[in-house]
């Protein structure tokens, strides 16, 4: 058994279930990473090729996911193009300029400034706003599920004789 990579693997589970709220860091790569760590680590695989595969898949798509769910729901309540616009500008601007929580505010904010540039009035600019919040806490609740049970297998194997 190699400790070095169970060590490595246990910093990228704790990082990973971390990373799930702040989002300048992945969390769930870095859980699936962990996994793969325990695999090289043992003797004898710890996984089958199915199971890291069904994860794979699963932590591709919460990661996209995490970018597309808030959009997904302001589109859901009727935000126009500008308030779609406005929540990717104010996305990426988030994420260079106000790390890590940068992301979930400059959503919010930049949907509620392209509502109001497009002309509509407050509280549906607002209501365009707070579509994207929940989307955001959407994607951080289903990145933090897959990357807990990540962490359950991770941890349950490592004891497994």
């Amino acid at each position: 058994m190699e400790y070095g990579l169970i060590l490595l693997g246990i910093i990228c589970t704790v990082i990973g279930v971390i990373g799930c709220i702040f989002p300048a860091i992945p969390g769930p790569p870095l859980s699936y990473a962990a996994l793969i760590l325990l695999q090289f680590a043992k003797e004898e695989p710890v996984f089958s090729n199915s199971f890291l595969v069904k994860f794979a898949v699963l932590t591709i798509v919460v990661s996209l996911g995490d970018y597309f769910l808030p959009l997904l729901g302001a589109k859901k309540y009727g935000t126009s193009k500008y308030g779609i616009w406005g929540a990717i500008i104010g996305m990426m601007a988030g994420i260079i300029f106000f790390p890590p929580f940068g992301m979930i505010l400059g959503i919010f904010i930049g949907a509620i400034l392209g509502e109001l540039i497009a002309g509509k009035e407050n509280s549906m600019a607002l209501k365009a706003g707070l579509a994207t919040f929940i989307g955001s806490m959407a994607a951080v609740l289903i990145k933090l599920s897959l990357s807990l049970v990540m962490a359950f297998y991770f941890f349950v194997y490592i004891f497994k004789g």
